[in-house]
């Protein structure tokens, strides 16, 4: 007998660049994440009804990769890991027509949380993590099946990865986790009293 795998849910999961240039990078990006939270009326309201225990600036700010040398750095360098990734799922495209056209700082502190959602008119969708302490909530992803198990018996605690209902991937700083744009996903509840800090983003080609 043999047993084929098939519709698989690619995630792409890697650190963003070398040590030693993500700890200066890094650093300044954290300090603008503050800086923009500070200076950001229109998204700390937004914030204060749609992102209980946190701040976003996905409303009022989304595009950062296109303001400041540091944010763009960070899309380069974040562009040649989409191009790696679109090209392992074989999509019948050239990488860079895909263009990051929306970002977003993501600073989340005790209790914050994102619930399911998923990102429409976007291909590639993803987060680079700029401050991440333990227990600040993993990013959880649901099999995009889930709908229609029907009958479908629960699966074993210890079952393989593939085989999992829901799957998580704890955050980390410096690094970049990609996936593609309809799968569903949640954030878990920041259970610190340290912010979990990050930046969001979509990628598109039209």
């Amino acid at each position: 007998m043999s047993v084929k795998h098939l519709f698989a849910t690619p995630i792409y999961f890697a650190p963003l660049c070398p040590k030693k240039s993500w700890a200066s990078l890094g650093k300044r990006l954290l300090k603008d994440a503050y800086r923009i939270e500070a200076m950001d009326e229109e998204g700390s309201d937004w914030s204060e009804l749609q992102y209980p225990g946190g701040y976003t600036s996905y409303s009022s700010i989304p595009d950062l990769h296109e303001r400041s040398t540091d944010f763009i750095a960070l899309r380069k360098l974040i562009d040649k890991h989409v191009y790696r990734f679109v090209r392992a799922l074989e999509y019948n495209v050239d990488p860079r027509t895909l263009q990051m056209n929306s970002s977003w700082i993501n600073i989340t502190r005790r209790g914050g949380h994102h619930s399911m959602h998923l990102h429409p008119q976007s291909v590639i969708s993803g987060t680079i993590y700029l401050a991440t302490p333990k227990n600040s909530g993993n990013l959880k992803f649901e099999d995009p099946r889930l709908s229609k198990f029907m009958a479908a018996p629960a699966r074993k605690e210890n079952a393989k990865l593939i085989n999992q209902t829901f799957v998580e991937f704890e955050p980390r700083a410096g690094h970049v986790v990609l996936f593609e744009s309809w799968l569903r996903h949640e954030v878990e509840p920041n259970l610190t009293a340290n912010n979990r800090v990050s930046l969001s983003f979509n990628y598109s080609n039209f």
